[in-house]
């Protein structure tokens, strides 16, 4: 039997994440999989895009992990554990990462994309909301810009920033046509 047919078997023809029946593919768990039946998933093409693409997360999606986390399945708590891990600054994610046991080597298997890894840098605007990469912010107060010659006035957008990988108070955006870094300090997320 191929791949494909024993994960719709083992899912019902269903995502073993969110339940959809459209668009269903085979998910390779990573970062070693083999593409094997313990090491794979059945997914819909909506939770592929999420999880291949961070920045385009909705984490109103995501509350179907309040189910698929207790799968007996270990590479759907693999993947269940890693995107509540992403969501964590959502309350209820981090209520159900509380909640949520695995056995010491799927758990293991979980970090192994350093997707909990505690040294991560967590960008956060002036509310405490978190910032990913090609967000919109505005700022919360004029800004001298240093070598650009202007202020940067209170209520300026600021499209499709990107973030410091090192430190967590800088991100990075145009204002005016230039290239400048701002402190997450003085923004907050439209």
């Amino acid at each position: 039997m191929s791949l494909e047919k024993s994960l719709y078997n083992r899912a019902g023809s269903k995502c073993e994440i969110c339940s959809s029946e459209e668009n269903l593919q085979v998910y390779d768990v990573p970062p070693d999989a083999k593409h094997m039946e313990h090491d794979s998933i059945l997914i819909c093409a909506t939770c592929a895009t999420q999880l291949e693409q961070p920045e385009r997360v909705d984490s109103n999606h995501w509350r179907c992990l309040n189910d698929s986390m207790w799968s007996e399945v270990d590479a759907v708590k693999v993947v269940s554990w890693r995107m509540l891990m992403r969501l964590r600054s959502e309350g209820w994610s981090q209520d159900l990462l509380d909640m949520m046991y695995m056995e010491d080597d799927v758990l293991e298997w979980a970090k192994a994309t350093g997707e909990g890894d505690d040294n991560k840098v967590i960008h956060k605007d002036s509310n405490g909301v978190v910032l990913q990469k090609g967000d919109s912010v505005v700022l919360i107060k004029d800004l001298k810009v240093k070598g650009g010659g202007f202020t940067a006035k209170r209520g300026t957008a600021v499209r499709r920033i990107s973030l410091d990988h090192e430190n967590e108070k800088y991100i990075e955006g145009k204002v005016d046509g230039q290239h400048i870094v701002l402190i997450t300090d003085y923004v907050k997320k439209i």
